[in-house]
């Protein structure tokens, strides 16, 4: 275990929020408080800079949501920060995605100030500074042709559209869709999807030029299925608004 202090980012939108929790982290042996941000985009500049050990990270922000901020972490850093969420989320979609996304900790709202340097000593006990890695070698021709014909190449969260829609299609035309869903449309629903990027209802529908009931049945049998996931994101005010991306797998 390393003797310099772990350095952690409070990320929440509530002013007096942030401030609580970097008290509870300033009375934790072992922890400083480096960055305090309210907003998700601005979590994910934050944590870009490779300074940050730690993330106290709620899930309903204004912008991008918490589960967005993971997803993106993971995207754009070899090694992201570890995360422990502190949210008053605690539906079963929310947790399960953050849960998918490797979080070290997940504490619903409201906790006391014990439970939460209890699960901070708990992070340090087993805490070690990341080495980077060696510098990996560049692969040999032979061994890329290997990977493909193998299927290796594959291998972050990003799913072809196009070819899930594909699969989809032959399903489809087996009658595997219910009645009043058309292959043809199917596709054109997943081909708007993306794996990393959400879409809301309004803008599939705008894009695939059907109407928003009919975009959110697609999207919802989809869902039923496994093959697109849902998430929240969350405004100042307001009911939050229903993301869907493609299912990673």
């Amino acid at each position: 275990m390393s003797d310099s202090p772990i350095r952690v980012m409070v990320v929440d939108d509530e002013r007096a929020v942030r401030t609580l929790h970097g008290r509870y982290l300033a009375e934790t042996p072992g922890f400083v408080v480096a960055a305090s941000v309210d907003t998700g985009e601005a979590a994910v500049a934050r944590a870009a800079q490779g300074d940050i050990d730690l993330m106290l990270l709620d899930m309903q922000l204004p912008g991008i949501s918490g589960v967005e901020v993971l997803q993106q972490l993971y995207r754009l850093m070899p090694h992201p920060p570890s995360v422990i969420v502190l949210s008053s989320a605690r539906d079963a979609v929310t947790v399960r995605q953050a849960l998918s996304a490797r979080v070290v900790g997940y504490l619903v709202k409201p906790f006391t100030a014990e439970v939460l340097r209890e699960r901070l000593r708990e992070f340090r006990s087993s805490f070690a500074p990341m080495i980077p890695a060696e510098r990996p070698r560049p692969l040999a021709q032979s061994e890329i042709d290997r990977m493909l014909n193998r299927g290796d190449a594959h291998t972050g969260p990003a799913v072809n559209a196009g070819s899930v829609a594909r699969s989809w299609q032959l399903e489809s035309d087996a009658g595997g869709l219910p009645k009043g869903l058309a292959p043809q449309t199917l596709a054109r629903v997943l081909d708007q999807l993306d794996s990393v990027t959400p879409v809301s209802v309004l803008q599939l529908a705008e894009a695939c030029e059907i109407s928003r009931p009919t975009a959110r049945r697609y999207l919802e049998y989809l869902v039923d299925r496994g093959r697109a996931d849902v998430s929240h994101r969350y405004g100042r005010r307001g009911r939050p608004e229903v993301l869907y991306r493609l299912a990673a797998g």
